[in-house]
């Protein structure tokens, strides 16, 4: 019975389920034949879309560079998994996830894969730097007026008389381009240099089954590289193994939140930072082809803007070009009127000998001076030097300044764009708040966390400081400089700080520069210009005109950009690429000072002679010019200590803190005697006496007491 009991059982079971099972078998194999159809045809499909470059082939590699550059820098998940992964890239790059490479075959891969280097461009040589520097059209007008001055002057003093003032122009220029060019050339090599320091970088690496240091110019794809905190990784590249990896790539997205690298996000990029864990990773793509390297390059294509301040000089110095040129015209149009009027009163219109000839070339010459006295030269030297110095203070303070224009334009920034956070922080984070033992405390300041620790028992302070140096990631080192510096995540940052304010021990200036002023030649214009309308000659030649102009767009623009920055100045606004070049307190100072200069040098030049009794003597008017040109030097010189404070009134105000600035005015003082008292062939002066220097220097100083008074009377908020 229980036999047949158990037969009936199996064959009611046989009797359900075998419809079922046979429906089953019906309707299974088209579904499971269709996905593994449709399975091999995605797989095959994909693989069969790479081909295996020839060369790659033969050199036992199976995957180009190319492709592993599409892989890495695109974050394709996808095309990584039908490589077979990371494992599967290993394999392709016959390499060794754990030996690493093989010294066997460095030079076939380096030929396949390319050098860890980026394209640099080649050094320009001195001479390019020249060359830019005679592109100017300042010194290309000066460089025309050299030429007019030479053949005049040849003309009527002859040989070698006549080549003073022009040759003067040419050693002016000279100086100028010599200066520029050797600024700027010496900043390329600095920054040559600097990056070559920069780039020393070694990494850990595995080759041969050996852990060793190497360079990251030598490393290549399929190098197994071991990263820390605080690294930047040398290249892109593959995750392999690590712990709690966390990757700063502000400097390639922008983005300040680290991304969590592992084997579900393997991908790690060139130029980016270990900020916290440690990791192994294998090198895909190097040198150009990192997505680091593609970004320099576009950067290195961008264009040679003028920067605000350039644009602003260059429009300045085209109107006081053009107003030059009207004046020197209207000059020379004057003074042959004047001839020709002359010549028509005697009758002899008509008849010009070679002496009217050589007396049209010496009213051309004063027309060319006058030129001369309205072309800034000095200011592009000024912008170079002031700048230079501004890079000099600014790399005291580990600002690398490549482009020594970006001094000037960072200064007119106005507004800045920030992600789509909408916050700039400068990633740095403080505890303030702790509670310990009950205890709760607010800690703004350092000297808080000290008060704190006071509070509490000496054994938790001494188990807190060891907790917080022991379980956190972050590490507290001495850099170069001996200053303390912070690894890690802002966090741990912030904790380790706290923790070494509690009293623990650990093994292991802003800067600005002042706008220099705007040299405008409205004196010696007008002085010359009316000298020459109602004399027919010019009290200051071309040379001694150059002159006041280099010292005051030079050595007075190098001595005002080293005045030491100041709180005031950090109050002060952007100036914009709209804004106005010269403000209206500048404004009052130009006019101000130059209706006073005027009224001085018109003084001397009608009266000089019998103020200082020279009427009888047979070199009167050099000696009258001498004192005019001498005046005018001194004129400058305390102008310029004026414009150390545009609106206070005490200008001398640490003055002598400032050793440069004092250099500098000292100078000036030496080179004018020099040239007054010794260069007299050359600049066309003559030795002058104690009175005569006296009246000059004391002239001079006038200024500030008349600066004061501007201040006082005509105050202007700007």
């Amino acid at each position: 019975m229980g036999a047949q009991a158990e037969a009936f059982l199996h064959r009611g079971i046989a009797a359900v389920a075998g419809p079922l099972l046979r429906r089953q078998e019906s309707q299974a194999p088209f579904p499971l034949h269709r996905s593994k159809a449709a399975f091999e045809f995605i797989k095959g499909a994909k693989i069969s879309d790479y081909t295996i470059p020839e060369e790659v082939e033969a050199a036992g590699f199976k995957i180009c560079a190319t492709e592993l550059g599409s892989i890495v820098e695109g974050h394709d998940q996808k095309k990584l998994k039908l490589h077979g992964g990371v494992t599967g890239i290993v394999e392709k790059l016959a390499t060794d996830a754990s030996n690493g490479l093989s010294t066997a075959d460095l030079s076939r891969r380096q030929e396949l894969y390319g050098i860890n280097k980026f394209q640099e461009s080649e050094p320009r040589s001195f001479w390019v730097f020249v060359w830019e520097a005679l592109h100017d059209m300042t010194l290309m007008i000066l460089g025309v007026c050299a030429i007019v001055s030479l053949v005049v002057g040849i003309a009527t003093e002859g040989w070698p008389r006549g080549s003073h003032d022009g040759l003067g122009i040419v050693a002016i220029i000279l100086l100028v381009v010599f200066v520029t060019a050797s600024s700027d050339y010496r900043q390329s090599l600095q920054c040559r240099d600097l990056d070559k320091e920069k780039k020393k970088i070694s990494v850990p690496v595995t080759r041969n089954g050996y852990r060793q240091k190497m360079s990251i110019y030598e490393l290549l794809p399929g190098e197994v590289v071991h990263l820390s905190i605080g690294d930047q990784v040398p290249a892109d590249g593959l995750f392999l193994s690590g712990f709690s990896v966390l990757i700063d790539e502000s400097s390639l997205t922008g983005e300040s939140e680290p991304v969590m690298v592992n084997s579900g996000n393997p991908f790690l990029m060139s130029g980016t930072k270990v900020q916290d864990g440690t990791c192994t990773m294998l090198i895909t793509t190097v040198g150009m082809r990192t997505q680091w390297g593609k970004l320099m390059a576009t950067l290195s294509e961008g264009g040679n803007d003028e920067t605000p301040l350039q644009v602003k000089l260059n429009g300045v110095a085209t109107i006081i070009g053009k107003i030059g040129l009207v004046f020197a015209v209207v000059t020379f149009a004057v003074l042959v009127q004047k001839l020709v009027t002359l010549k028509w009163g005697d009758g002899t219109s008509l008849v010009w000998s070679g002496d009217d000839a050589l007396e049209l070339l010496d009213y051309f010459a004063i027309a060319v001076t006058i030129v001369v006295v309205a072309v800034p030269e000095g200011l592009p030297l000024a912008v170079t030097l002031s700048l230079a110095f501004a890079m000099k203070k600014m790399m005291n303070d580990k600002a690398l300044v490549r482009h020594l224009a970006a001094c000037e334009t960072m200064g007119s920034a106005t507004s800045i764009c920030s992600d789509k956070t909408g916050t700039l922080t400068t990633n740095h984070m403080t505890v303030v708040k702790a509670c310990i033992c009950m205890n709760v405390k607010e800690i703004t300041k350092p000297e808080h966390a000290s008060a704190f620790c006071s509070e509490l028992p000496q054994s938790v302070v001494k188990m807190l400081v060891q907790s917080i140096f022991n379980s956190k990631g972050g590490e507290v080192v001495v850099n170069k400089d001996g200053k303390r510096e912070i690894l890690g995540t802002p966090t741990e940052a912030a904790i380790l700080e706290f923790g070494l304010s509690l009293g623990g021990e650990f093994k292991g200036e802003r800067q600005a520069y002042k706008l220099v002023k705007l040299t405008v030649n409205i004196v010696a214009l007008i002085v010359n210009f009316t000298s020459a309308c109602l004399t027919g000659s010019a009290p200051l030649t071309a040379v001694q005109l150059l002159w006041v102009n280099m010292i005051m767009d030079t050595l007075g623009a190098l001595a005002l950009a080293t005045e030491p920055p100041n709180e005031a100045l950090m109050k002060m606004v952007p100036v914009g690429r709209s804004g106005n070049f010269i403000t209206n307190v500048m404004w009052r100072s130009i006019l101000g000072q130059s209706v006073y200069q005027f009224v001085v040098i018109w003084f001397l030049q009608a009266y000089g002679k019998t103020y200082f009794e020279i009427e009888n003597y047979p070199n009167s008017d050099l000696i009258l010019n001498t004192i005019i040109f001498n005046t005018f030097v001194f004129c400058q010189l305390f102008n310029e200590l004026n414009s150390r404070e545009m609106e206070k009134i005490n200008v001398l105000q640490g003055i002598l803190n400032n050793h440069v600035f004092a250099s500098f005015v000292g100078s000036t003082v030496l080179f004018q005697i020099i040239i007054v008292e010794f260069f007299g062939t050359f600049a066309n002066t003559t030795p002058l006496t104690m009175r005569q220097w006296k009246a000059s220097i004391f002239i001079g100083f006038l200024g500030m007491p008349i600066a004061v008074i501007l201040k006082t009377l005509i105050p202007i908020r700007n």
